[in-house]
């Protein structure tokens, strides 16, 4: 089981980048998280309140965080449910939350991407985007810490969305090659 987390402010390119990993390899998804609360509905699964209190009765809320007046949750059981079925990639915005997704399903590995580029580009970008909450974007860009111990750095004013998925998509595919005489090795000796 494997994911890719993609980390960064808003607007550091995580849904295009997302985009062209599903145009390399269609085992690449994006992860949809729960979203309890108003604003945009692509790319979340839209819940209520009453779901999002039995998944924390049931202890399967694995990350929470509340920003632009909703609340966004990882949980468990959709995690599983994602690295099952292929590569998913997980958008965050808080150095906590990659440690919680990064240790909530045993054995599953993950190549932790840590997306930037300037403020006034990001700046730019929220601003063109219409969402009419560019002031609220703004404090949670100023809010999001750096990921010095991530797996790769982009700089998205840099690096084109293609370029950078190229990349992300050569390291996770290092990854898998690296593992495959292991996993040989241990059918071969477990028949």
């Amino acid at each position: 089981m494997r994911g890719v987390i993609l980390y960064g402010p808003p607007a550091a390119g995580k849904d295009t980048i997302t985009a062209a990993l599903r145009d390399l390899d269609e085992r690449y998804q994006l992860y949809s998280r729960l979203k309890v609360g108003p604003g945009r509905t692509s790319g979340y699964r839209m819940s209520d309140e009453s779901t999002l209190e039995g998944l924390r009765r049931s202890g399967n809320v694995v990350w929470e965080n509340e920003r632009y007046g909703a609340r966004y949750v990882v949980d468990h059981p959709s995690l599983v449910t994602s690295l099952s079925a292929g590569v998913p990639v997980v958008h965050l915005g808080q150095r906590p939350a990659v440690a919680a997704v990064t240790a909530a399903v045993c054995g599953a590995r993950w190549f932790v991407v840590y997306l930037w580029c300037p403020r006034e580009v990001g700046e730019q970008r929220i601003i063109a985007r219409r969402t009419g909450d560019a002031e609220a974007r703004l404090q949670a860009w100023d809010a999001t810490e750096p990921l010095p111990e991530a797996n790769l750095s982009l700089n998205t004013a840099e690096v084109s969305p293609h370029e950078a998925a190229e990349r992300i998509h050569r390291h996770v595919l290092t990854d898998d090659a690296a593992e495959a005489p292991q996993a040989r090795r241990s059918s071969a000796s477990s028949s």
